[in-house]
């Protein structure tokens, strides 16, 4: 396998990993009125902005997340699923950078919810 190294394998972890979310039963009523397609490109930009550098993100992504129904144990499912996605995808430092961010955001999330 090899590293996340463009735009696209960001995309490719981030369709892979949504498309896994969704069909989580208790985490899928949360994106029940998100717009999917509107809302993927702002996730690859964060994930882009946050592993590959890519500027222009400016984003408050927890203020971003407040007004969902999420429960505090719902960042618990959301980072499985993201190493799960991340290893089963990629192998690397940068995998391992997205793993770690991930890892700290979850941490983050649920400190703050």
């Amino acid at each position: 396998m090899r590293d996340i190294q463009t735009k696209a394998d960001i995309e490719l972890l981030v369709n892979s990993f949504y498309s896994k979310l969704l069909l989580e039963e208790e985490l899928a009523p949360v994106f029940r009125d998100i717009n999917m397609e509107q809302h993927i490109p702002h996730i690859v930009h964060f994930w882009s902005f946050v592993l590959l550098d890519e500027e222009g993100y400016k984003t408050n992504v927890f203020d971003k997340h407040l007004s969902l129904p999420i429960q505090p144990h719902f960042f618990d499912t959301w980072l499985r699923i993201f190493l799960l996605t991340v290893n089963e995808l990629f192998s690397g430092e940068i995998a391992e950078m997205a793993k770690t961010r991930a890892t700290s955001l979850t941490y983050t999330f649920k400190s703050k919810w």
